[in-house]
């Protein structure tokens, strides 16, 4: 009974409140959907985006679960919670600006589409996990891309 109450919530959290329901690209659509949640924890600095971005994740991992399970899907396209821990990863590397927060969105998108190393292998860890891990993977990428071109000054902000 329990665990069907919670069934609903579930999806609505993966879905990143439907979000991930966008019948075009829903990926790039939960990760823009993330930027609202981003602009309210910046000010307190990229440990608070890297705080909200772990608790996404406890919760992603918990409602993926739940989508995975019911669905009975390996990882279906409408789970963008996702995206949204990962590419909370990213912003925390990015300056505070419109250029360092687009960067950090193409940059995230592009790691999360290609699955380089290792973000592939990830994704066949078992149920959520390989739903959450792969995109944190891609979010550190975009990160260590941010943060190489911020020490060579090629990206300013704070």
């Amino acid at each position: 009974m329990k665990e069907a109450l919670s069934r609903p919530a579930a999806w609505v959290v993966a879905t990143w409140f439907g979000c991930g329901i966008s019948p075009v690209a829903p990926g790039t659509v939960g990760t823009l959907g993330t930027l609202p949640l981003y602009f309210a924890v910046r000010s307190g600095g990229p440990l608070a985006i890297l705080a909200t971005a772990a608790l996404v994740t406890v919760v992603g991992l918990w409602a993926s679960d739940v989508v995975v399970r019911t669905s009975g899907e390996k990882d279906p396209q409408r789970i963008v919670i996702d995206e949204v821990a990962g590419v909370l990863v990213a912003l925390a590397a990015a300056p505070a600006t419109a250029a360092g927060v687009a960067l950090a969105v193409v940059l995230f998108r592009l790691f999360d589409i290609t699955k380089i190393f290792p973000a592939r292998r990830a994704e066949g860890l078992p149920g959520a996990w390989g739903v959450m891990v792969d995109d944190l993977v891609a979010g550190a990428w975009a990160a260590g891309v941010l943060l190489v071109l911020r020490s060579l000054g090629w990206l300013g902000g704070t």
